[in-house]
């Protein structure tokens, strides 16, 4: 079993966050990390708070947990702020603010 350092994971992980949001599949074609530790790594940072979306590019397909965490994220940003905060992650404006986009279904 290959180790990897914390700073390569890291890196790996960035990788699928916007704005490069690249899919697993292809960085295992780009890096030979298996899909499984992707998918593993992926799965850590989420359960660690970060929002990593499984779908970057359509925020109607996000997990709760990955609606709220942008939500958080950008409760106390200024219009400034939230401008650089959505064109580091390659989201519109609009998806933040579209409640249908960040409703978070109830139990």
């Amino acid at each position: 079993m290959a180790r990897y350092s914390q700073e390569f994971k890291e890196k790996i992980v960035q990788k699928m966050m916007p704005p490069n949001a690249q899919s697993i599949a292809q960085i295992h074609r780009d890096t030979g990390v298996s899909e499984p530790t992707l998918y593993n790594w992926r799965n850590q940072y989420k359960n660690a708070g970060r929002a990593v979306p499984a779908d970057p590019s359509n925020p109607e397909n996000w997990s709760a947990e990955d609606k709220l965490a942008v939500v958080i994220e950008t409760a106390c940003l200024n219009e400034q702020a939230l401008s650089e905060y959505c064109r580091k992650k390659e989201l519109y404006l609009v998806s933040i603010h579209k409640p249908s986009v960040l409703r978070i279904p109830t139990t």
